[in-house]
């Protein structure tokens, strides 16, 4: 990882991979939306509702991978002092947390005609909504951080404190048995039809591939950023 510590070396790869990135994501996002809404069929218990988890499905696996991020963000900064971690961090969070707000409005949607109510205080839920607030939580300290001076230690140990909420969202469907559906896909199989999954699959990865390019933009802007302070410092010396 040391290799991209130079903020010159990370940015020349950088550049051609946010557009990349970038163009993959928004057609393959538009494929399987296409896909979901036009292609496959309509659930046989939920109707067409079902189409919310196209969204719905991809934007919490990316609220939960976002703070997994964060967590090996915060190690690679306290273990190794990586001089990019804590960029990578505060271009990470914000993303994270705006796809955890969308999962968590989707899903209050996608439970209204299912379950017969916008929310319940099951474990799932919950859990999500407590990711939400260590988002805030993070941003905030880290800006706090970021404009003392500071080199974000305390966000990344946060960071770290915050990831023992991924595996509470992840079993909570299996430790707790509310009106939350249980895991739909595993190691063993899906319990989704095929005809219903592809658009899926496609769906998460071009979210993903979305979300890589918004943190690649945000560390790209978050340096010249850096840049452009350190100039005006050495100007006003």
């Amino acid at each position: 990882m040391h290799a991209f510590a130079n903020p010159a070396r990370f940015l020349r790869l950088a550049r051609p991979l946010t557009g990349w990135l970038g163009w993959s994501g928004a057609l393959l996002t538009a494929a399987a939306l296409a896909g979901g809404l036009l292609l496959s069929p309509s659930d046989y218990l939920q109707g067409e509702s079902v189409r919310i988890m196209y969204v719905h499905v991809p934007a919490a696996w990316l609220g939960m991978a976002g703070w997994a991020a964060l967590a090996a963000a915060g190690l690679m900064q306290i273990v190794w002092r990586h001089p990019l971690a804590g960029v990578a961090g505060r271009a990470v969070a914000m993303p994270g947390a705006v796809f955890t707000a969308i999962c968590l409005a989707t899903g209050s949607i996608w439970g209204r005609p299912t379950w017969g109510t916008w929310w319940e205080w099951d474990g799932r839920m919950t859990s999500m909504l407590v990711l939400l607030f260590l988002y805030i939580g993070y941003v905030a300290l880290a800006e706090a951080e970021r404009e003392k001076g500071g080199e974000g230690r305390l966000a990344a140990i946060f960071a770290l404190v915050g990831a023992v909420n991924l595996p509470v969202i992840h079993y909570s469907v299996l430790w707790w048995r509310s009106l939350h559906q249980g895991q739909s896909i595993g190691l063993a199989g899906s319990s989704i039809s095929g005809s219903l999954l592809w658009p899926l699959f496609l769906s998460a990865l071009g979210f993903t591939l979305l979300f890589a390019a918004i943190v690649l933009m945000r560390m790209r802007a978050a340096l010249a950023r850096q840049k452009v302070e350190a100039r005006m410092r050495r100007m006003a010396a």
